[in-house]
């Protein structure tokens, strides 16, 4: 059971678990495979970067088949090295979750995770995403809420 998982659990709410196969880090488009290994359209599934913003790292989470717009967050922000990232958080590249961090970042989620009455996000690693409801997500990542998706 993943920090993710477990984060899940003792806050109470209501989750489902999807594994997946034949999906590999590099090949393309890593989230929108894993939305269709799911059998989830991308929209739904929701990839975590991890950012630089004036040189503090924070959390984005955001469509699969979309990326982090940059120039909304701020003048100075790039994505994360993976290393920092993965020491950060305490999970690897393709399998980071918003949930269970190993130090809690400041969390934004794009707000058309609201649209939909589920969203899937990685559950802390690769080959497994957890589905809650988006209202779940905000309250366990103490997360902001914005139009942060290009």
């Amino acid at each position: 059971m993943t920090p993710a998982v477990q984060a899940a659990k003792r806050a109470g709410i209501e989750f489902r678990l999807h594994e997946y196969e034949g999906v590999e880090v590099g090949e393309g488009d890593y989230a929108v495979a894993v939305a269709a290994a799911v059998g989830r359209p991308p929209q739904q599934l929701f990839k975590t970067l991890v950012a630089s913003v004036d040189g503090r790292l924070e959390v984005f989470v955001v469509p699969a088949d979309r990326q982090l717009d940059l120039r909304a967050v701020g003048k100075r922000t790039t994505l994360a090295a993976h290393a920092d990232a993965e020491r950060a958080t305490g999970y690897v590249v393709g399998g980071i979750s918003p949930l269970g961090q190993r130090r809690r970042l400041p969390t934004t989620v794009d707000e058309s995770a609201l649209a939909w009455e589920t969203v899937l996000v990685s559950a802390g690693k690769r080959g497994l995403q957890i589905e809650l409801a988006p209202g779940d997500l905000v309250q366990l990542t103490s997360a902001n809420v914005a139009a942060v998706a290009a």
